[in-house]
Parts: structure tokens; C-alpha cells; sequence
């Protein structure tokens, strides 16, 4: 940890689809994740830019628009206030959720045009789907099909399952996501691309110097496809959704939407730091390697192969002008009631609908109990009604009953009470495992969230037997335990007093405080 103290942190929250608000899916991946690291981070004193913002561009607001019958303008925009005021209402602490608009697409522009200017890209003439009916090309979420590594069902671009990518023409029984019945074939189309095996040898000494800092799956997904020749990567497409390609080469295609994601989330990085009071000259000026920030990212696995393979080669392609990504904390996909979240099948739930329901805390705390770090994992209603009642609700508010009675019958009140150098210690002790859980080499929200349940239970069975010398103690380490738990039970730390530093004083006295009760009652 030390070496990384003084670098600012930049906390990247890849943008989501501007397709429809957030479901309780997309929170227990990468969104909880990097809110609680970044909370963890300022109350260490880092300095730290957390932001994020929508991908608009995408293929998938275009096909969602159109099943919708209205404009992908109208859904995108629509869909990007429902985010923003998710995110708020969930806590998500982002400095900034930059918007779509004529900065970010200059941003797009202005990156991908030095590296034009530089020679960076190549023509290429490719084979891609193309529906005879409607007479365009099929890309990314407009065509579906089987992926050629792992036969799973897929869409355009990447497998969601391995993780693998699948260009051009290379999707098994290739249909359009609009109309299964339209007759696909393939057509030649000339694009810009990036060759990606110029960057192999970099590329591989990247990874190999992050391994500790990436999670098993990722490491295996980068070792498959570093074991075989690299493809091209798409700069431009034939499509009619998503900025304009400026090039003479491809007149009428558009910019990739994986190729913005870099340059979006250095606009979003600008954006964000702007609220902090933090301008900068240009859009990029954070990601400059004379800055030499920490840039962690967290992703859903179905993305990675974009943010950590072809986003890192169109950094390297600056020739050293930015940093490159520290960090690449994934996480696999969240299940609803044991079947896949699905939007176009009504098998969602949105987390503004469990907000009406439940306290955030309580969410947020099952969402980090149950969170996919390694493997799927499933959200439950009842299950989050059981887990949260009894492993902390219950809990909590029998261990401040508990010690409001102590405190009134010592009429301890206001009264300094002595804390014992052992009750010290533990509390330390305590604080070090949530830090462990923390810190980026082994994080793991299902950790901490377990560590909260553990330390809640052993200072309620002591609160019970405990004499009144103990008191101080107990409130001590209490406080011990809502520090570290702060990142996650957000209202909760705020409202006694312990969410802004992660750091207990060695203090020998401890002046009592109250411990709000929990109201776990369904709305």
C-alpha cells in the first residue's frame, strides 16, 4: 500500500448502456465495488477522482430504442437521468456522471484523430453480417449468434460467458436481435482497424507485472488469448448509430463504441475532477503519465477483453503519453431469483423498486454479502429479508439496546468511560482484517460484509455478560467496527460519526454515543 499513498487514484466505474435504468444486477457488480473502494480510499486520505457517465454510442440503446418505438436519442437520453439518480439514491459516491455531449464526442475525436494522424490504423476489408431484408450490417447488439470458442449463445463482438471476442464474421448461425426470421448473410465492408499483435510483447509484460491485482478468471481469459494471434480490433463500423468516423478512407461509418471507451472515461475523469474544483487544461490532463495517477478499474467479466486488452493497446499506441490501468478488479454475473436478469422477458428488478422497500444500508449490505466476486451468484427478496433480519438487523439493534441500558444505568451519559489497552488492541486488530479486505491485492466485498456479521455477533454476546467496567470497551471497539464497516453501511457509520477517517485514536477513555436502531420494516 505505502508506494501508492501519494499518487491520486483515478476510480474508474466503466460507463453503463444508456438502454434503461439500473437493475439490482448491475449494482452488485462493479458499481457497490468501486463506491465502497473509493470511500475506503478518502478515508485514508488518497486523493481521489471517482467517476463514470453512459455509453451511449452502443449498439445495444439502438436496438433497445427500436423495440421501444422510440429514438435511441429519446431512450438514451431518458436512461441516462434514471442512472444518475439510481446511483444517488444508492449512495454510489461519484464526484461526477459526466453527460453525452459535445465535449465527450470531441474527446472521442480528438484521441482517436492523433492516433490517425499517427499511422496507428490500418484498412482492412472484412466480412460482416448483413441483413438482406434491411439492408444494413449487423454488429455488436444487432446480431446474435453462437460464439466460435465456447458455442454458447452470444452477441456481437464478445461472448459474455469466456469472454473471448468474435469479429466480423466469425459468429456461428449469425440472426438479427430485432427480427430472428430476416435472412443474415456477410458482405464485404473496408474499415479502419488497430493491429493488435503489434503490441503483443507489451501487452504481455502488462499483464504479467498486474497478475496480483487481477482476479483468477481475468488472468485465464488474458493467457487464452495472448496464446494465439491477437485480432484486429474494429476502429469503424458501417452502421448508422454513434459519432461520425471523420476519415476519408470510410466515408458514412462510425466510430467503434469499445473504441470510446477510453478517451469517455479520460472526459468522465475531467468532468468529475471539475466538481472537485480540479480543472485541467485538456480532457486528458489526469491520464498524462507526468501525473502519474493510479487508474483501477472495476468490470463486469463480460467486459474485460475490451477494458483490459484492447483499450490498454490504444493507450499504448500514444507511445507513453498516458498511464495504464493498475488494477482490473472483475466480477461475474448476479443471477435473480436463480435465472438471468432479462429486461426484454420482464425477469429484472429495478433497484429503485427495492429502494421504495428497503433502508439502502440493508441493500447494500446484502449486495456485498452476496456479491459475484468468483463466481454467479444470486439475489433472493426473501433471501435478503432473512440474511439482513438476522445476520445484522437483529443483531444490531439487540447490541444497541444493550449498551443504551448499560449507559443509562451507570448514568454513564456524556461521562468519559476508561477503555483497557486490550479492548485497544483488538480494535486495531479488527480494523487491520477490514483493511485487508480493502485493499486492492485481495479485495473482496463478501469479506468485509462477512466480517461485519462476526464482529457484530461476538460484540453482541459480550455486551450481554459484560460488567460495568467494560463498558468503555465495548464502545471503543464498537466504534472500531463501524469504521471499517463505513464503506459499506454508509447511513449507518454516518450517523454515529465514523464514516470520514479509517483510523481509531488510541485514546484510554471513550465518551458514550448512541447507536441508532435499524427499521427494517418493509415500506
Amino acid at each position: 500500500m505505502g508506494e501508492h499513498l501519494s499518487r491520486p487514484a483515478l476510480v474508474i466505474d466503466t460507463p453503463p448502456t444508456s438502454n434503461g435504468d439500473l437493475h439490482v444486477g448491475h449494482l452488485a457488480g462493479p458499481f457497490l465495488a468501486a463506491d465502497v473502494h473509493a470511500r475506503y480510499l478518502r478515508s485514508t486520505g488518497r486523493e481521489v477522482v471517482f467517476s463514470s457517465g453512459t455509453d451511449d454510442s452502443q449498439t445495444y440503446v439502438l436496438a433497445s430504442a427500436r423495440r421501444k418505438g422510440i429514438t435511441p436519442q429519446e431512450l438514451s437520453g431518458r436512461s441516462w437521468h434514471a442512472i444518475r439518480q439510481t446511483l444517488a439514491d444508492m449512495g454510489i459516491s461519484l464526484d461526477g456522471f459526466a453527460p453525452y455531449d459535445d465535449r465527450y464526442r470531441a474527446s472521442v475525436l480528438d484521441f482517436v484523430g492523433d492516433l490517425y494522424a499517427a499511422g496507428k490504423f490500418e484498412l482492412r476489408t472484412v466480412q460482416l453480417p448483413y441483413n438482406e431484408r434491411t439492408g444494413e450490417f449487423l454488429v455488436e447488439g444487432l446480431v446474435c449468434g453462437y460464439c466460435p470458442i465456447c458455442l454458447v449463445r452470444s452477441r456481437g463482438g464478445l461472448c459474455e460467458s469466456c469472454g473471448h471476442p468474435n469479429n466480423f464474421d466469425e459468429l456461428v448461425e449469425p440472426q438479427s436481435t430485432m427480427d430472428a426470421e430476416d435472412e443474415v448473410t456477410h458482405r464485404a465492408a473496408e474499415i479502419l482497424v488497430l493491429p493488435m499483435e503489434r503490441y503483443r510483447d507489451q501487452l504481455t509484460e502488462f499483464y504479467l507485472a498486474r497478475e496480483s491485482r487481477m482476479r483468477p478468471h481475468t488472468v485465464q481469459l488474458f493467457r487464452e488469448v495472448l496464446a494465439k494471434p491477437l485480432p484486429d480490433f474494429p476502429v469503424t463500423y458501417p452502421v448508422s448509430w454513434g459519432i461520425p468516423a471523420p476519415f476519408e478512407e470510410t466515408p458514412g461509418q462510425v466510430i467503434n463504441a469499445w473504441v470510446e471507451g477510453i478517451p469517455a472515461v479520460m472526459y468522465c475523469t475531467a468532468f468529475a475532477a471539475e466538481q472537485l474544483g480540479e480543472g485541467a487544461a485538456t480532457d486528458d490532463e489526469h491520464w498524462r503519465s507526468e501525473r502519474d495517477a493510479e487508474v483501477i478499474y472495476f468490470i463486469g467479466f463480460d467486459n474485460v477483453y475490451f477494458w483490459g486488452l484492447t483499450h490498454v493497446a490504444l493507450l499504448m499506441a500514444h507511445d507513453g503519453r498516458y498511464v495504464l490501468p493498475d488494477s482490473i478488479i472483475s466480477n461475474e454475473f448476479y443471477e435473480l431469483e436463480n435465472e438471468k436478469f432479462s429486461t426484454s422477458l420482464g425477469h429484472v428488478l429495478h433497484t429503485k423498486d427495492l429502494l421504495a422497500e428497503l433502508p439502502r444500508d440493508l441493500i447494500r449490505f446484502y449486495l456485498a454479502l452476496s456479491a459475484p466476486e468468483h463466481q454467479t451468484t444470486n439475489f433472493g427478496r426473501d433471501a435478503l429479508t432473512k440474511i439482513t433480519g438476522e445476520r445484522l438487523v437483529e443483531p444490531w439493534n439487540k447490541l444497541a439496546g444493550l449498551l443504551a441500558k448499560a449507559v443509562a444505568d451507570a448514568g454513564a451519559d456524556g461521562v468519559p468511560l476508561a477503555v483497557s489497552a486490550a479492548a485497544r488492541q483488538r480494535a486495531r486488530a479488527v480494523l487491520d482484517r477490514f483493511r485487508t479486505c480493502y485493499e486492492l491485492d485481495a479485495y473482496s466485498l463478501t469479506r468485509a460484509a462477512a466480517l461485519i456479521v462476526d464482529q457484530l455477533s461476538r460484540l453482541t454476546a459480550t455486551a450481554g455478560i459484560a460488567a460495568d467496567d467494560r463498558l468503555g470497551d465495548l464502545l471503543f471497539e464498537v466504534r472500531a467496527l463501524l469504521t471499517g464497516a463505513a464503506p459499506i453501511l454508509i447511513d449507518l457509520a454516518r450517523a454515529c460519526g465514523c464514516a470520514n477517517r479509517f483510523e481509531i485514536e488510541d485514546t484510554a477513555t471513550v465518551t458514550p454515543f448512541a447507536l441508532p436502531a435499524f427499521d427494517a420494516a418493509v415500506r
